[in-house]
């Protein structure tokens, strides 16, 4: 078929996904306030309770939680073990297992790409969209670029990055036609691109939900929102990339393709707003995502509470140093990294009251386990959070693999 044909713009007014923010007058408006600035006071204090130094070693283990939780809301199961051990470039001998190993270190680069300010600061725009997919995309191994239009079972070719060139329905959503794309994500960049905190907060959900009402591609839309949401939330509340709303969707993911389907509906009355979809749903969907947000911050502050993460760890190296796995004082040298944020390697002799030789050797046992990290032999240690602890370290972060 033609592809001039297949991205014919049908004409379709770009008012027909409006209302794309809940209005100030609206009736729902005070209470998503109220749940907009409690989360934005929880991030906030959560990410100040932690020492600068630990920052960076939770965000790459909730990056290994959120490809999880997303891919695992597509039916794409792999465990966060497998992540890290595919981050290693060791992989499964199973193709099929093989390729979500490679999928999952796909989507953990993109998220790392954004968490460093690849996206500096504009999520919205169709520029900053199609370069999430196109990112997630060209990393995909072959078997995962196909997809089979679920109408005429015809196999489809992804093209990393390209808005879709035909007409797709979900469920029983039709969406807008291909050519009418480029309208409409200039009217979403419009409404979403610069809003105040509190409205940033509480049109991220809208937003997230308008996305996939467009379906810019022909498959990896709901990666690519997730991706924009978390990056939304990055700019907006500068979350730090501590925490994640992926595995509160996961979790509650029967609730949230319900409320995102429903988001679908027309208007229902005349108190449902003005727009042409209906301001009552995506209010209730407003709602949802931002408390399973406030619950995923709480979540994240319960793991990182100093005490309690402290015993956790330290009845580990307790363990560890029994069965001869750890040497003697390594418990003293996790506390003083988990409290201080970092430890100067010439510092670990006095703290553990050894000599030299065998301060050394409890650093490089340590260093080994991976629950310490370096960016070189000679800077500091700070603490990691590898995924095969996190049953121990981080219960209920992600469930245990089965063996």
């Amino acid at each position: 078929m033609d592809a001039d044909i297949l991205a014919e713009d049908r004409g379709e007014a770009v008012s027909l996904m409006e209302p794309l923010l809940i209005a100030d007058g609206s009736r729902h408006r005070g209470e998503l306030l109220d749940l907009a600035l409690d989360l934005a006071q929880r991030s906030a204090g959560f990410r100040r309770s932690l020492p600068a130094a630990l920052l960076a070693s939770l965000a790459d283990l909730v990056r290994a939680m959120n490809c999880y939780y997303s891919n695992l809301i597509e039916g794409h199961d792999t465990h966060p073990v497998d992540i890290e051990r595919a981050l290693k470039n060791d992989y499964s001998h199973d193709r099929r297992k093989r390729d979500l190993q490679v999928e999952a270190k796909a989507h953990i680069a993109v998220q790392q790409w954004i968490d460093t300010g690849g996206l500096k600061g504009g999520a919205v725009s169709a520029g900053a969209i199609a370069e999430v997919h196109r990112r997630f995309c060209e990393l995909l191994p072959e078997d995962l670029l196909w997809v089979e239009d679920p109408t005429t079972h015809e196999r489809i070719r992804l093209a990393p990055g390209e808005f879709r060139r035909r007409d797709v329905q979900v469920g029983t959503h039709v969406a807008i036609s291909p050519g009418a794309l480029p309208r409409f994500l200039a009217r979403f960049e419009q409404a979403y691109g610069n809003p105040g905190k509190a409205d940033g907060v509480i049109s991220m959900a809208a937003a997230h939900h308008r996305l996939l009402w467009m379906h810019p591609f022909v498959d990896g839309n709901g990666r690519v929102a997730r991706l924009m949401s978390h990056a939304m939330l990055l700019n907006i509340l500068d979350t730090g990339a501590v925490w994640s709303v992926a595995r509160g969707l996961a979790r509650n993911v029967q609730e949230y393709k319900t409320l995102l389907a429903n988001c679908d509906l027309p208007r229902r009355n005349n108190l449902d707003g003005r727009g042409a979809l209906s301001e009552e749903a995506l209010a209730e969907f407003t709602r949802f995502f931002l408390t399973v947000c406030a619950d995923q911050v709480a979540f994240m502050e319960g793991l990182m509470q100093p005490d309690r993460l402290r015993t956790r760890i330290l009845l580990w190296a307790e363990e560890e140093t029994r069965m001869g796995q750890l040497p003697a004082r390594s418990g003293s040298i996790l506390e003083a990294v988990l409290y201080r944020g970092e430890l100067p390697r010439g510092e670990a002799a006095a703290l553990v009251g050894t000599g030299e030789r065998q301060a050394r050797r409890i650093v490089s046992a340590l260093l080994e386990k991976e629950v310490l990290v370096s960016d070189s032999p000679r800077s500091p240690l700070r603490l990691a959070f590898p995924a095969a602890l996190a049953s121990r370290w981080m219960p209920g972060l992600f469930p245990e693999k089965p063996y």
